[in-house]
């Protein structure tokens, strides 16, 4: 296959998604195939070497925003019929009903991670502003009370130990936790990308 082939299968199978995406796809691994062929593969080899066609295009349809990838689904390629405009009518109580609860649970999903992470990072930020005013508080007590004082600076350094190490802990779950949404979101996509395209978006 050479790169012309390719490009236009490639095209075949990005068909429904925005031209400009078509487009940017194409030109990513146009500019790829040169590159190799200028490091002295043949054409065949150069475009071998990008890979399957059908794993290339699905990871660009995996790039797209979620709303782009539910248009193409949602949108028909041919035009509606007379009984299927009635039926998408009279079910609309019914399938509405369904995409809203869909969209619902994915943003629960996604929002609540990031609950999760922001208070994480807060409730470090109560452990390290507890350890600060421990020390400077103790500061204020030991001419007062220099027990009261020896107690407070120990658990004012106790919190600052607490929070320096509760920190690299809650980045490194933060990290996880992000990479987790992702994967999360790409399995969305994944539902409404198919092997043929058979919807396209009309601009």
């Amino acid at each position: 296959m050479n790169k012309t082939e390719f490009l236009s299968c490639l095209e075949k199978k990005l068909l429904g998604l925005p031209e400009h995406e078509v487009a940017k796809t194409k030109g990513f691994y146009l500019e790829m195939i040169d590159d190799r062929i200028e490091d002295g593969m043949n054409e065949e080899e150069a475009v071998s070497a990008m890979g399957n066609v059908d794993d290339i295009a699905k990871e660009a349809m995996l790039e797209l925003p979620l709303t782009t990838l539910m248009k193409t689904k949602m949108k028909p390629k041919t035009r509606l019929k007379a009984w299927e405009i009635v039926l998408l009518v009279l079910g609309f109580p019914l399938w509405f009903t369904l995409l809203a609860a869909f969209v619902v649970v994915i943003l629960s999903v996604y929002l609540s991670v990031w609950v999760v992470i922001i208070s994480l990072y807060v409730s470090v930020a109560a452990i390290l502003f507890s350890g600060i005013a421990g020390v400077f508080g103790s500061l204020f007590l030991i001419f007062q009370n220099f027990d009261a004082a020896v107690f407070l600076l120990g658990s004012g350094l106790m919190c600052l130990g607490i929070s320096i190490l509760a920190l690299f802990g809650v980045t490194i779950l933060s990290v996880w936790l992000v990479k987790l949404t992702g994967l999360f979101l790409r399995w969305v996509k994944s539902l409404f990308i198919s092997r043929e395209v058979d919807y396209e978006i009309t601009y």
